[in-house]
């Protein structure tokens, strides 16, 4: 058959192994990122169940997995020694500053610090390692086996992620747009960011002290604010500004149910996870770290309903913060 002109100047689209037209996964492989990874962490909350070390069930992990194992050619992936080195260092910090300091606004700002200075140190692109560095100031973890704790697990999962991304790697078109979010998990931009997040974490905290809810502050919520400070003009969901609180609102009450309805245990894992990714896909946020926060029940202590209204508390303080700061930026106060 003979193509017309038109025909003939059109490319005719065809998905190259694992990927897409447009380079991402395939629906098939989608699925099965996300079935691997919840088998992870699921796997993982188990260890911690039957060894009696909770510490082992980092809740980043479930952004961690998600994030390597769907977009294998992304930032995060594409470093598994810092995956697994960043948060290491951060976890030492955050415990070190729990043994010695109360918590506080002065306690949170010098380990959102210091993690800060680790990620730039390192050349990293790790951003969940902020949340590894504040959980145990939040929780009131004192004990060394976090840190290996963390060591366990990230050796396991960069292990996973190097075999999947062998098998799923992107071939790159040179023309096309960067990846938003490749964007917001690269290193911050502008002169103000570091300045603003450390007040928005003073501020939250001491909200967090005063009124005894601590996970107003809750350790996921630094991932985001350094992630979206640092890139205040990518941020793909500002025209939608409160799909955040929400879906965090929605993982947090879900993760809450599930560890009062089950406990902690797989069942409670494969239900936050589940729940985690359907939010974020109707939703249509690409926010890893908002999956993490429905698996904090399962390392609190006898968590109860204020929880998640905590945590829409923070979200919404985020929000509120991120949108002046970025209206700030973009008529040149913040520059």
């Amino acid at each position: 058959m003979k193509l017309t002109a038109t025909e003939e100047q059109q490319p005719i689209p065809a998905a190259i192994g694992p990927f897409s037209p447009n380079g991402s996964l395939t629906r098939r492989s989608r699925l099965a990122a996300e079935f691997l990874a919840i088998v992870y962490v699921a796997a993982v909350t188990g260890l911690a169940q039957v060894s009696g070390v909770p510490y082992l069930l980092f809740p980043e992990l479930g952004a961690l997995a998600y994030d390597v194992l769907l977009r294998p050619w992304g930032k995060w992936a594409s470093q598994p020694a810092r995956l697994i080195l960043t948060p290491t260092i951060t976890a030492v910090i955050g415990t070190l500053v729990t043994q010695h300091l109360p918590f506080n606004g002065l306690s949170a700002v010098l380990i959102v610090a210091s993690s800060a200075a680790v990620i730039w140190s390192l050349r990293s692109n790790i951003a969940p390692a902020m949340s590894a560095g504040v959980l145990p100031l939040v929780l009131g973890v004192k004990s060394w086996l976090y840190p290996p704790s963390i060591v366990a697990t990230l050796v396991v999962l960069c292990g996973i992620s190097i075999v999947w991304r062998k098998y799923h790697s992107q071939k790159l078109d040179p023309n096309a747009k960067p990846d938003v979010d490749d964007v917001l998990e690269s290193a911050p931009r502008g002169r103000w960011w570091l300045l603003v997040l450390l007040v928005f974490v003073m501020v939250m905290a001491e909200i967090a002290r005063f009124s005894g809810l601590r996970f107003i502050i809750f350790p996921p919520l630094v991932t985001m604010a350094y992630e979206m400070f640092g890139h205040p003009e990518t941020c793909p969901w500002t025209k939608r500004p409160i799909s955040l609180p929400i879906a965090c609102f929605i993982v947090a009450l879900t993760g809450f149910l599930a560890q009062h309805a089950f406990g902690v245990g797989i069942t409670m894992a494969v239900i936050s996870m589940v729940i985690s990714m359907a939010v974020l896909r109707f939703l249509d946020l690409h926010m890893p770290p908002a999956m993490a926060v429905g698996l904090l029940p399962a390392v609190m202590d006898s968590p109860n309903i204020k929880f998640p209204f905590a945590v829409l508390a923070g979200t919404l303080g985020l929000t509120g913060v991120f949108l002046i700061y970025q209206r700030w930026t973009k008529i040149g106060i913040l520059q």
